[in-house]
């Protein structure tokens, strides 16, 4: 519980200051309404379905776990259209962060042989909910110092505002080069979070705080070596406030079977973590798994601190053969 406090206390101070305050993943890449919502429905499918978990602060009993799902489908008028939810829990339930968003891209600029290198332009608008859970907390006038903590004593701590439901909207732009048969497609990407600066209303004084707005960039560049080998060298900058991540790595894709690839990599979290992943790609469902091996130093400070991910992604086709049958989608 007192490391839990100090977690949420850490997240706190930052927020007053401006700093990050959403939850983060490692495999960026597979939840993409969070990485940037011109990437909605970026597949070479008619329509995908993700979801990931990460367990993060393992060593902390109820420490903080994160889990998405996100869908979104292909159209033939240029627009293509998804939704994601997202809740970020922490101290068993008495903390939550709530996002349910809609996203809409524009994909009509095409130029290049064959309108194959792609200009996206997105759009996403919902809601953003925080709640405290008061009886989930163990306060300090709770507790006996000869019997411990009791339950059925009302605590005189109260908290004026244990929920807050802000709109929220965020845009990106994303371009990447579809076109089949090459050694090299590149993309590249940026989008920015919480453009409408919602309201903090846990804050208290005459002035009151804001979400700061989230900038990503994101990009790489697929490198196919062979028909049955190729690698991805990808980075990944986000700056929330006075706050920033930096993550550079590379995924690799080895073809095992007709219907089964093997997927291998590794990122650096610069000042914070090594992220080993490994996955499966199976007919057209994508099995990941990630390991953050904690490097901070809030991580000396409250001891083991590594995190897990894990996710799955399902790309729907409504027919075999597809007009864009090699089509090079933007992802890792």
């Amino acid at each position: 519980m007192k490391k839990i406090l100090i977690a949420l206390f850490t997240t706190a101070v930052c927020f007053a200051a401006k700093a990050q305050v959403d939850p983060h993943f490692s495999e960026y890449y597979v939840y993409p309404s969070w990485l940037n919502p011109a990437l909605t429905g970026a597949i070479d499918g008619d329509y995908r379905v993700s979801a990931i978990y990460r367990n993060q602060w393992g060593n902390i009993s109820n420490g903080f776990s994160t889990v998405g799902l996100s869908g979104d489908v292909v159209t033939n008028k240029n627009l293509n259209f998804g939704g994601s939810i997202l809740q970020q829990t922490a101290g068993n339930g008495g903390y939550t962060y709530l996002t349910a968003y809609a996203s809409i891209a524009y994909t009509g600029v095409r130029f290049g042989v064959n309108g194959n290198q792609r200009l996206v332009f997105g759009l996403q608008g919902g809601i953003v909910q925080r709640r405290f859970n008061t009886s989930k907390f163990q306060l300090g006038d709770q507790w006996n110092p000869i019997t411990g903590y009791n339950p059925t004593t009302v605590s005189t701590d109260v908290i004026a505002t244990p929920s807050s439901t802000v709109f929220d909207a965020g845009a990106g732009i994303a371009y990447y080069d579809a076109a089949p048969n090459k050694k090299a497609n590149l993309f590249l990407g940026f989008s920015a979070s919480h453009l409408t600066q919602p309201d903090d209303k846990f804050t208290t004084g005459p002035v009151k705080g804001k979400f700061p707005i989230r900038y990503t960039a994101h990009g790489g560049v697929k490198l196919t070596v062979s028909e049955t080998f190729s690698i991805t060298p990808n980075l990944l900058y986000l700056r929330q406030g006075n706050a920033e991540e930096k993550m550079v790595g590379a995924n690799v894709q080895l073809r095992a079977t007709d219907n089964t690839d093997v997927l291998l990599g590794a990122n650096y979290r610069f000042n914070d973590a090594i992220v080993p992943f490994a996955g499966v790609y199976y007919k057209n469902f994508t099995l990941g798994f990630s390991y953050d091996i904690n490097n901070s130093d809030l991580g000396k400070t409250l001891g083991t601190t590594n995190s897990f991910e894990i996710s799955l992604s399902y790309i729907g086709r409504k027919s075999k053969e597809l007009a864009g049958k090699n089509f090079v989608c933007p992802r890792l």
